[in-house]
Parts: structure tokens; C-alpha cells; sequence
């Protein structure tokens, strides 16, 4: 793959992170609500062993909500291409 095909597809991953993301619904998806409907959505709680440094999607200490989920979702979209690009590296690297 070209280094210009990655660079981008990065390009629209960030597009579609930052600028759609504050659109994502504010509602529990399938699994919860049901959860919540049947009255079992406590019993799945945990206590936490790490605290989430993006918690809820959302940049913390950043009052404007649509801000704190592009920013949640910019820094997702760069840690996950991190991963994959140094998984894709090493797997290169063993095939050499």
C-alpha cells in the first residue's frame, strides 16, 4: 500500500471522527436499553480496575460538549491508526 492510500484514509477517519461524531445519538444503544428495561443494567457495573483517559466519548475539563466528543473522537482515530500501523510494521518486519 502507498504511503498517499494511508495517509489518506487517515485523512477520512479524522474527517468523519471530529466532524460526525458530536452527531452520534446521546441514547443507549440496543444492548443497554434492554438491559435497562429488564432491570439487570446494574448487575453488569464493575468496579473499575483503570480509570478511562477519555471517559463517555467525551474530552474531560471541556464544557462545550460537541468540542470534548471531536476531540474524544480525533485522539481515538490517532491511538487506533498508531496500533494498527505498528501492528502492520511488525508483521511487515517478520516477513522480510
Amino acid at each position: 500500500m502507498k504511503k498517499r492510500d494511508i495517509i489518506f484514509g487517515l485523512a477520512i477517519a479524522l474527517f468523519l471522527a471530529i466532524f460526525l461524531s458530536p452527531f452520534a445519538s446521546p441514547h443507549p444503544d440496543g444492548l443497554e436499553r434492554v438491559a435497562e428495561e429488564k432491570g439487570f443494567l446494574e448487575r453488569g457495573e464493575i468496579t473499575q480496575v483503570v480509570s478511562s483517559p477519555i471517559p463517555n466519548y467525551a474530552w474531560p475539563n471541556i464544557e462545550n460538549e460537541a468540542l470534548a466528543t471531536a476531540l474524544a473522537g480525533l485522539a481515538g482515530t490517532l491511538i487506533v491508526f498508531a496500533a494498527g500501523y505498528g501492528l502492520a510494521a511488525l508483521v511487515r518486519h517478520d516477513r522480510a
